[in-house]
């Protein structure tokens, strides 16, 4: 009973992603049907193997942030094909779980810059952030540069206020918060309309079907374009390897730190299974249509109600398997009434910003300096590149010669290739 309670808590702390994933992957292309079905169904693949394979309470899905690079960075701005796109998810996940299987995952963890890894989380929240409140449309472009949204605007009223309430849910540790919230602004905007008379929210014909199967998606991988152009994506590649490698280590460890699940030497328990099953949903993931699948910190909600086991994850996958039948319901929801979680996501993911230490120039301008850039600019690849210079930079005028690791020196190579590269072809 203990784990199934475990099981439903984590589910309403994670199942917004069904939700939420669509809305920011879909400007890349694929239908937003299509994308519900593909996250609900990679989402239960996913934390399945989780419980099968690692025996951990811990739920896996489309990771956020990772969705925002994929779909922003990646197709829109960088002008990949999906489909070519979906082999670079398929090739880090690949990557992942070799790392995952061998020694080389300790290394890559101590040999890699940590104001680096700050500035791409830091980067990633300023920018999930800002795509809330640009799907909200409380941001909205003018002559004079960015501006708050209209306040006659009925729906900008509305997402404002789900903007204020949803901290305050969260703060008073309300159930699958983020959920109710999504819930509560598109359930108002069945009565709130756009200016030009059409209601926020319009109810499907039917709530619930059986699943869309989303053909154009399934095994659409193009590695002949892959290979073709993998001097730009290349970098871009190993981006989706190391961010991802570094997301599930820390959630890994945040989430189960809670169970005392982790050693006093910070290794969590069957750590190599763990890793290996975060590679191995990526990998399969991409095969069918969706973005880098990771580890969600929300599980620590089912693991403070008393998820221990596998059985946790389990629960979850079944519940994400019961979703793939209310499609029709789920792809209802406007872009809109995703904002207010979307924005307090990427707040929440600003944390890592205390750790950043302000007593050395490596440890401070780095990361500030991407996470600026990230969100002036939304190109989450410069911002990493640039903090890789200035911190190899800044080191060598220090004369910090142990911090020039071979990790450290091979991006700076590989990035600066991707520049020269994005330079002669854009």
């Amino acid at each position: 009973m203990r784990e199934l309670v475990a099981g439903l808590t984590t589910f309403g702390a994670v199942s917004y992603v069904i939700v939420v994933n669509p809305a920011i992957v879909s400007p890349a292309g694929p239908d937003v049907h299509s994308l519900i079905v593909v996250t609900a169904l990679v989402s239960m693949l996913g934390t399945l193997i989780m419980a099968l394979l690692a025996d951990l309470p811990v739920a896996l899905a489309p990771g956020m942030g990772m969705n925002a690079v994929f779909a922003q960075t990646m197709v829109i701005r960088m002008g990949v094909p999906y489909s070519t796109a979906l082999v670079v998810i398929f090739i880090s996940g690949v990557l992942f779980l070799i790392l995952a299987v061998t020694r080389w995952r300790a290394r890559i963890m101590q040999g890699f810059p940590e104001p680096v890894l700050i500035g791409m989380q830091g980067g990633l929240g300023l920018f999930i952030a800002y795509l809330g409140l640009a799907n909200g449309g409380l941001v909205v472009n003018s002559a004079q540069g960015p501006q708050f949204g209209s306040l006659h605007d009925p729906v900008v009223l509305l997402v404002t206020a789900g903007a204020l309430i949803t901290p305050v849910l969260l703060a008073a540790r309300i159930p699958a918060a983020l959920l109710l919230s999504i819930a509560a602004t598109a359930a108002a905007g069945l009565f709130i309309h756009h200016a030009g008379g059409k209601p926020m929210t319009a109810l499907p014909t039917q709530y619930f079907d059986l699943p869309r199967i989303p053909h154009e998606l399934f095994f659409n991988l193009d590695f002949g374009d892959y290979f073709r152009n993998i001097g730009k994506l290349l970098p871009i590649t190993f981006y989706f390897l190391i961010s991802g490698f570094f997301y599930t280590g820390s959630t890994l460890i945040t989430v189960l730190r809670r169970a005392n699940m982790v050693g006093g030497n910070g290794r969590i328990i069957y750590e190599r299974r763990a890793y290996s099953t975060d590679a191995l949903a990526s990998a399969v993931g991409a095969l069918l249509g969706s973005c880098q699948v990771g580890a969600y910190v929300e599980s620590a909600a089912g693991v403070e109600a008393g998820g221990r086991t596998g059985l946790t994850a389990m629960v979850v996958a079944a519940l994400f398997a019961v979703s793939l039948v209310a499609w029709p319901l789920i792809g209802a929801i406007p872009t809109e009434a995703t904002a207010p979680a979307l924005l307090i996501t990427g707040i929440l993911m600003l944390d890592i910003v205390a750790t950043i230490d302000t007593s050395k120039p490596e440890g401070m301008v780095p990361p500030l300096l991407m996470m600026l850039v990230a969100v002036v600019t939304s190109d989450l690849m410069m911002s990493l590149c640039l903090g890789c210079f200035v911190y190899t930079l800044i080191v060598v005028a220090r004369r910090q010669w142990q911090a020039l690791t071979p990790m450290v020196i091979g991006l700076d190579a590989i990035l600066g290739v991707y520049l020269v590269l994005m330079n002669a072809t854009s």
